[in-house]
């Protein structure tokens, strides 16, 4: 048997949201039945549902489904790690990557589980600040580390398509916690992650 891959969709949701969307077709003075737009509110709707799974997904208990008690006390970085979200105040796309440390004490999770987190709080309408704030209490809440330390460098297509249409303007943005507000692990933090270590 061939494998055949099925998405789980909110149907009552994506049944509202389509309608929404065909009006919207409508509105912006295209026509909502021609052969290519047949479809597109469907697909809007469950895309939209995608890009706000974020808000049906608890970061604490991500961390908390690997965490291990471990006598290690050295910084610990994911870096690069890839992020897509939706400004709230167009809905349109911002991405880029997130780079996260924290020193244990005690505990820690599963690496992937750090990627996890940013996509919880990446998939919701956003902006970049409060992205970066949300990441880092979610670790330092759930694994009580010495610090915790997020960088995170995006591209913004409110700014890039719209407004004053910058396309190479990138926003960083940056939150520190415990042992990453001293200047020398700050310091550290942020030398790591712009090495290229082969």
């Amino acid at each position: 048997m061939a494998y055949k891959k099925e998405d789980q969709y909110n149907e009552p949701v994506t049944h509202a949201l389509m309608q929404h969307y065909k009006q919207v077709i409508a509105q912006l003075g295209e026509d909502p039945e021609r052969e290519g737009l047949q479809k597109t509110p469907e697909r809007v709707a469950k895309a939209m549902q995608v890009l706000t799974q974020g808000y049906h997904l608890d970061a604490h208990e991500i961390i908390n489904s690997a965490k291990f008690h471990e006598d290690v006390s050295e910084m610990i970085i994911v870096k690069d790690i890839e992020l897509y979200s939706l400004c709230e105040h167009h809905m349109l796309p911002f991405f880029g990557r997130a780079h996260v440390a924290y020193i244990p004490n005690g505990w820690i999770t599963g690496l992937s589980k750090i990627a996890r987190v940013v996509d919880v709080y990446s998939h919701r309408l956003q902006v970049q600040e409060r992205l970066t704030v949300q990441i880092m209490h979610a670790i330092k809440e759930t694994l009580n580390p010495l610090g915790v330390a997020v960088v995170i460098e995006a591209k913004h297509l409110c700014m890039m398509m719209r407004g004053v249409q910058k396309q190479n303007s990138e926003t960083t943005t940056s939150a520190f916690d415990g042992e990453f507000q001293k200047n020398s692990t700050r310091s550290e933090f942020l030398k790591l992650i712009s090495a290229r270590l082969s």
